[in-house]
């Protein structure tokens, strides 16, 4: 089988591969996707983006990419989308209307439910399969939409948990993102952090980044142990600070405690808050309220990052309760969505 792929995302690229080793037949993979997987028609670095206003700026090179992702579809079997809303429903809706008769899977799905409710009907009647990782997400489509919860990719990847916390903080785990606009926004103030808290601190630094890159974005981190296992280091950690995103999840899945931070651009910043109405950044704060009507961990956001701001939550934190929380998320979650969206792809 021929599968066209438009995963433009670092994380989308992770759960593909996780993806890809459920397979029970021949599958080969043409599009956008990591090189690592195949041979994709775009380097994955040249799409990297912060925001709406870097969007805006590369919105003419979108364009012609997905015009090559309609032309190359014609030697397509089947149709994988992942994430990305931004590119994907639009190409969804040129391949649907050029081959209408080509099944097209979403996986990971536009947050359509959450500002955006007239893009449900779109999604349902140009997708043919809807594989949603949120427990909650298909209640907001019609009975008769192709939508089910497949599970959740992250639980694929992440594999041990913490069920008990030490009584002391002593490792702490710095996240600063993996986009170079948020790492220079947030390493200063963490390098100040760091000096208050009586801590082993790690700095967990993206596998891909050059060392020229490194020295260029973290500032004097030479007294600073480095890794490049985000995983590994958040289970062996006692606390963490970290930049909205996955790795919010990640972490909330994992049990390690931990303050998010995030410094967006002030007009993205406008829109998400006054005309999309964006009330949480976190992926976890947003899951567990829909679940529980609380948040689980608090976020600082804005002028709110600074270092005596990170500092006194870091000291009035419930890490007790944040572990309790963890493990009833987990619970809702259920399983992973591999092996499920594999078996969608191959019917």
């Amino acid at each position: 089988m021929k599968l066209l792929v438009s995963a433009l995302e670092h994380s989308a690229n992770v759960h593909l591969t996780s993806l890809t080793k459920e397979f029970k037949t021949d599958v080969e993979l043409m599009g956008i996707f990591d090189k690592n997987l195949g041979k994709p028609i775009v380097d994955l670095q040249s799409l990297a983006i912060m925001g709406i206003v870097d969007a805006l700026k590369k919105l003419r090179y979108f364009f012609k990419l997905a015009d090559e992702m309609v032309e190359l579809a014609k030697e397509a079997d089947k149709v994988l989308l992942i994430d990305s809303s931004g590119f994907n429903l639009p190409l969804a809706k040129k391949l649907k209307k050029r081959y209408p008769d080509k099944e097209i899977i979403y996986y990971i799905l536009p947050q359509a439910w959450a500002w955006k409710k007239k893009r449900i009907p779109v999604l349902a009647k140009t997708i043919d399969k809807l594989a949603s990782i949120l427990p909650f997400e298909p209640s907001y489509y019609p009975d008769d939409a192709p939508i089910e919860y497949v599970g959740h990719p992250l639980l694929d990847q992440i594999r041990e948990f913490k069920t008990s916390l030490n009584t002391t903080v002593k490792d702490v785990a710095f996240m600063p993102g993996s986009r170079k606009g948020e790492i220079k926004k947030l390493m200063p103030i963490y390098l100040e952090l760091i000096k208050e808290i009586e801590c082993n601190a790690t700095l967990i630094i993206p596998k891909h980044f050059s060392q020229e890159e490194i020295d260029s974005l973290y500032g004097d981190i030479s007294s600073i142990k480095v890794s490049h296992e985000a995983h590994k280091t958040l289970l062996n950690s006692d606390f963490a600070f970290i930049c909205s995103g996955t790795a919010t999840l990640e972490a909330a899945i994992i049990g390690v405690p931990f303050i998010l931070t995030y410094i967006a651009k002030p007009l993205d910043y406008f829109i998400g808050t006054k005309l999309l109405n964006i009330t949480d950044v976190g992926l976890s704060n947003i899951m567990f309220k829909k679940f529980k009507g609380i948040t689980i961990h608090p976020e600082y956001i804005q002028e709110m990052v600074t270092k005596e701001n990170l500092l006194s939550g870091y000291k009035e934190y419930d890490r007790g309760l944040f572990l309790e929380h963890s493990l009833e998320l987990r619970a809702y979650l259920k399983h992973g969505s591999s092996k499920r969206v594999a078996q969608i792809i191959e019917e």
